[in-house]
C-alpha cells in the first residue's frame, strides 16, 4: 500500500464482505489528509505528554540492562548470565502480552484512558522490584510491569498520529520516539550515581517517578482523540472536544455503524492489507530484537571486552545519545521520501555499524559506531510505526500498532535470552555483535523482496478518493 502524499482511503476489499468502509472511516483512514487541523498548542501538549510517557518507557526498559552487572554480583539472587537473560526476557514477554491486548483495548475504550492506566501500572510494579527477595519474584514483577509497558506505545502512537499532520508524521514520530533513548540515557546516568551509593534496588525505586510526575498532568491536560470518538459514532463528544480546543472536525459519513469492527484483528488480514500486515510484523520482530539485545547486554558485552563498569555504562549512554540525534534528523528524510527506502537504508546502516563494532577500534571510533547504531536501530522502529499508522484506518489503528509491536515483542523476548546464552558460552564480543547485526540484513531483505518500490505489499490495491470537506464543530460545512 503506498505511502504517498496523495489522499487515499481503504476500499471495501480491505475489510471483506459485510464490513464496508463508510465515509466516516474513509475520511480518517490511511494517510489522514482530511484530518482536522489542530491548534499548535494542542499538538505540542499531546506530543509532550506522549513523549514523556515514552521517556518513562525507555527508562524502565534500559534500567534492567544498566543493573545487569550489579545483579550478577548480588549473591542473594544467585544469577548467572543465562538466568539473568531469562529474567530480562520476562519484562518483554509481558510487553508482548500487553501490546496484543492494549491495541484492541485502545480501539475500544480510548487512547487517553489506556495510556494513563498503563503508566500507573508499570510505574507501581517497577517500584516494587526494589523490594524483591529473590530472582523469581523479580522476574514475576518484571513480567507484570511489562504488560503495562506494552500498552504505552500503541496508545501513545495512535494518539500522536491523530493529533499530527500526515505530512509531518515521521518527524512527529521521531520526536516522540526520541523519548525512548532519552529514557535510556537517564537510566545510564542514574546508574553512574545510584548504583555505587544504593545498588540496583535504588534504580528500580526511580521507576515510581512517572506515577508522581506524568499521571497527574496526563489526566488534566491530555485530550481524547477526536478521530477515535468519530469512529465510535460519538459525534456530540467529538464536537465538544473540537469546541473546547478550537479545531475543525472532518466531514463524517451518515452510516456510523458501517465501519470496520473496532479492535478487530481480522480486519488486518482482509483484502490488500494482509501481506503488508505480515511485513510490518516481521520487520518489527527483527528491529526489536536488535533494540532489546543492545539495551540489555551492551554494558555486559563491553565489560567482557575489558572495559570498567563506568565505561560500559558510558557506551550505553553514547548509544542512546546517537538514537536521539538520529531519530529527529532522519525523520526529516522520512517525511520527504517514501517510507520503504528510508527503512531499508536504516536497517542496513544498523547492521553495518554493529558488524564494525566487533572490530577493536579506538574508543572514539567505537563511540561513533554506537551513535550510528543507535540512530539507525531506533529510527527503523519509529518509522515502521509511522508507516503502520499511515496505512491503518482509525477504527483499527490501535490494533494495527499493538499487534505490530506485539509480534515484534517476540524479538524482544528472544534477544535477552539468546544473547545471554551467547555471553555465557564465551563466544566473544564479535559473535555477540554479529547476532545483533544479522536481523538488520534480514529486515532489509524482507522489504526488498515483499514490498514494491512505493512501499506497498505485492498485490495490494488502494482507491483514490477526493479529500472530504471539513465541517465546523457544530456540523456545518466550512
Amino acid at each position: 500500500m503506498p505511502s504517498s502524499p496523495h489522499t487515499h482511503s481503504i476500499d471495501q476489499r480491505h475489510f471483506g464482505k459485510g464490513a464496508p468502509v463508510s465515509s466516516a472511516s474513509a475520511s480518517l483512514s490511511s494517510t489522514d489528509t482530511s484530518a482536522p487541523r489542530h491548534p499548535r498548542r494542542l499538538v505540542i501538549t499531546v506530543l509532550a505528554l506522549c513523549w514523556a510517557t515514552v521517556v518513562a518507557d525507555g527508562f524502565d526498559v534500559v534500567v534492567f540492562g544498566a543493573v545487569v552487572p550489579s545483579l550478577l554480583r548480588d549473591p542473594s539472587l544467585g544469577l548467572n548470565p543465562a538466568s539473568v537473560g531469562v529474567v530480562g526476557s520476562m519484562a518483554v514477554l509481558g510487553m508482548f502480552v500487553g501490546s496484543l491486548l492494549s491495541g484492541s483495548l485502545t480501539d475500544r475504550f480510548g487512547r487517553k484512558r489506556m495510556l494513563v492506566l498503563s503508566v500507573i501500572w508499570f510505574s507501581v510494579f517497577t517500584g516494587l522490584c526494589a523490594l524483591v527477595p529473590s530472582a523469581e519474584i523479580l522476574g514475576l514483577l518484571r513480567f507484570i510491569a511489562g504488560v503495562a509497558l506494552g500498552g504505552v506505545m500503541p496508545a501513545a502512537s495512535a494518539l500522536t498520529a491523530e493529533y499530527s499532520s500526515p505530512k509531518q508524521r515521521n518527524l512527529v514520530y521521531g520526536v516522540m520516539w526520541s523519548g525512548f533513548p532519552l529514557g535510556g540515557i537517564l537510566a545510564a546516568l542514574a546508574g553512574l550515581v545510584i548504583l555505587p551509593a544504593f545498588g540496583w534496588r535504588g534504580m528500580f525505586l526511580l521507576g515510581l517517578l512517572p506515577f508522581v510526575l506524568i499521571v497527574p498532568a496526563a489526566v488534566a491536560l491530555l485530550p481524547e482523540s477526536a478521530a477515535f470518538l468519530l469512529a465510535r459514532g460519538e459525534l456530540a463528544k467529538a464536537k465538544a472536544l473540537a469546541v473546547r480546543h478550537g479545531f475543525v472536525l472532518p466531514e463524517i459519513g451518515r452510516d456510523s455503524d458501517d465501519v470496520p469492527v473496532r479492535g478487530s484483528v481480522r480486519a488486518l488480514f482482509q483484502g490488500g492489507l494482509a501481506r503488508l500486515t505480515v511485513v510490518f510484523w516481521i520487520t518489527s520482530f527483527l528491529c526489536l530484537f536488535m533494540i532489546y539485545g543492545l539495551n540489555t547486554w551492551l554494558p555486559q558485552i563491553m565489560q567482557a571486552a575489558g572495559y570498567s563498569l563506568g565505561s560500559a555504562l558510558g557506551f550505553l549512554l553514547v548509544y542512546n545519545v546517537g538514537a536521539i540525534l538520529g531519530l529527529v534528523g532522519i525523520s526529516f528524510l522520512a517525511d520527504r521520501f517514501e517510507s520503504r527506502p528510508v527503512i531499508i537504508t536504516s536497517f542496513l546502516a544498523a547492521a553495518l555499524s554493529l558488524f564494525l563494532l566487533s572490530i577493536p577500534f579506538p574508543t572514539i571510533a567505537l563511540y561513533a559506531l554506537l551513535i550510528v547504531a543507535g540512530a539507525a536501530v531506533l529510527g527503523t522502529q519509529a518509522f515502521i510505526n509511522a508507516w503502520v499508522s499511515k496505512e491503518s484506518p482509525t477504527e483499527v489503528r490501535g490494533t494495527a500498532l499493538g499487534w505490530s509491536l506485539g509480534i515484534g515483542r517476540l524479538g524482544s523476548v528472544l534477544a535477552p535470552t539468546a544473547l545471554g546464552l551467547l555471553v555465557a558460552s564465551g563466544g566473544g564480543t564479535s559473535l555477540n555483535f554479529y547476532a545483533i547485526a544479522v536481523p538488520g540484513i534480514l529486515g532489509a531483505a524482507v522489504l526488498l523482496l515483499f514490498t514494491t518500490r512505493r512501499g506497498s505489499a505485492s498485490g495490494d490495491t488502494v482507491s483514490e478518493t477526493k479529500q472530504d470537506t471539513p465541517v465546523t464543530p457544530d456540523g456545518a460545512p466550512t
